[in-house]
C-alpha cells in the first residue's frame, strides 16, 4: 500500500518569501531525505475549465502550456509534459489528478499561487501535484503583458519549476518596503520566490540556475558527463554553517549558479557548472523569509558575505576536491 504525504507549497509572495540556490523540495523518512519527482515519462496535467475576468479558460491553459514547454525544453534535463483535458475539479481536490486552475484565497492576501503534492514519502515518486493562482489579484495573458496585471505564464513556469520539484533560488536582491514588504531589485532565477511585479514578463525565461536544478533532478544522458560539481563546507571558527547561500560564478562566462550549506557541518555542493574556473561568494540569507526555503531551525544568519580567495574549478564529470569558507560573525 502506497504511503502518501501531502505537501503545500506557496510562493511568488508579494512580500519577502525567499534557498541551495537551487533547491530541490525533499520528504523524510527518519533520517533520509528523498527528492521529490516524477517518475513517468510524460507528466499528465488538467486545466480548470473556469476563467476569472480577463482570463478565459481556453487563455489560461494556453499560458499554462507555454509554461510547460520552457521547462520541457531545457536541452539538459529529460522531462516532458501531457495536458490530457479540461476538468471541473478544483485545484488541491484529491482526486488523484494534477489540475491547475484558478481559485479565490482572500486569507492569502500576498500569495499569487501555491503548489501542492500528494507523494509516495518512501520513494519521494510525485503521485499528485495540484496548482491553483490567487483569483483576488488581476491577471493577464497578453503577449507583451499588462502593467496593471500579474502575468500568467510567468507565474505558471515559476510554479512549475515546483511542480517538477524544485525549491526557491536565493539569487536576487531586495530591498525593504515603507509598508514592511520587500521590492525586488534584480532576480537571476525564475524559482526566486518574490514576484517582480505587474506587468513583468521576465519570468516567461528560464534562467542558469533554474536550468541547472531541473537538469540535475531529470538529467539527460550527457548532463552529469558535461558538467561539473563544486563541493566544499561553510565553517565559522571551525563550526559549520547550517544555511549560508553559496554562489559560483563563471568569470568566463557570467553564469551564477547557487546553492545552500544545508549538508551535516555546513557542507554543500553545487552541479550542473560548466567546466572550469569558479568565484565562491558566501552570504547570509537576508534578502527574504528564511522559511521560504526551509524550516528557519538551526539557519545561521549572523555572519559576513565572504569571497574564497582562490578560484574553485569544477572538473568535467566530476566534483571539485572539498574546500572550506571561512566566515566571520557579523
Amino acid at each position: 500500500m502506497r504511503r502518501a504525504l501531502t505537501l503545500l507549497v506557496m510562493i511568488v509572495s508579494l512580500t519577502a518569501q525567499p534557498a541551495e540556490a537551487y533547491l530541490h523540495l525533499t520528504s523524510s523518512t527518519g533520517s533520509t531525505q528523498t527528492p521529490l519527482k516524477w517518475n513517468q515519462t510524460r507528466v499528465r496535467w488538467f486545466a480548470t475549465d473556469r476563467g476569472v475576468a480577463g482570463v478565459t479558460a481556453g487563455q489560461f491553459q494556453t499560458a499554462v502550456a507555454a509554461g510547460f514547454a520552457t521547462w520541457e525544453a531545457v536541452p539538459t534535463a529529460s522531462v516532458a509534459f501531457q495536458f490530457v483535458g479540461f476538468t471541473s475539479a478544483a485545484p488541491f481536490d484529491d482526486d488523484g489528478i494534477s489540475t491547475f486552475g484558478f481559485d479565490a484565497q482572500p486569507d492569502l492576501d500576498r500569495v499569487l499561487g501555491a503548489t501542492s503534492f500528494v507523494v509516495d514519502r518512501l520513494t519521494g515518486e510525485i503521485v499528485e501535484s495540484d496548482v491553483f493562482f490567487n483569483s483576488i489579484f488581476t491577471w493577464s495573458t497578453a503577449a507583451a503583458g499588462d502593467a496593471s496585471r500579474f502575468d500568467l505564464q510567468s507565474v505558471a513556469t515559476h510554479e512549475i519549476g515546483h511542480f517538477v520539484g524544485l525549491g526557491h533560488s536565493a539569487i536576487g536582491e531586495t530591498e525593504i518596503r515603507p509598508d514592511g514588504g520587500r521590492r525586488v531589485i534584480a532576480s537571476g532565477a525564475v524559482m526566486f520566490p518574490i514576484s517582480l511585479g505587474r506587468g513583468t514578463t521576465a519570468d516567461r525565461t528560464l534562467q542558469p540556475d533554474d536550468i541547472a536544478g531541473v537538469s540535475d533532478l531529470y538529467p539527460d544522458d550527457d548532463f552529469d558527463d558535461t558538467t561539473g560539481a563544486i563541493s566544499g563546507r561553510v565553517v565559522r571558527n571551525g563550526t559549520g554553517v547550517i544555511g549560508a547561500h553559496v554562489i559560483a560564478f563563471n568569470p568566463k562566462t557570467g553564469v551564477i549558479i547557487g546553492g545552500f550549506s544545508i549538508g551535516a557541518g555546513g557542507t554543500f555542493q553545487i552541479a550542473g557548472l560548466t567546466p572550469g574556473a569558479h568565484v565562491i561568494r558566501v552570504e547570509p540569507l537576508d534578502d527574504a523569509d528564511i522559511d521560504s526555503f526551509f524550516s528557519p531551525n538551526g539557519i545561521d544568519v549572523d555572519f559576513q558575505v565572504t569571497l574564497l580567495p582562490r578560484l574553485i574549478v569544477a572538473p568535467a564529470g566530476g566534483a571539485s576536491d572539498r574546500f572550506d569558507v571561512s566566515v566571520r560573525p557579523k
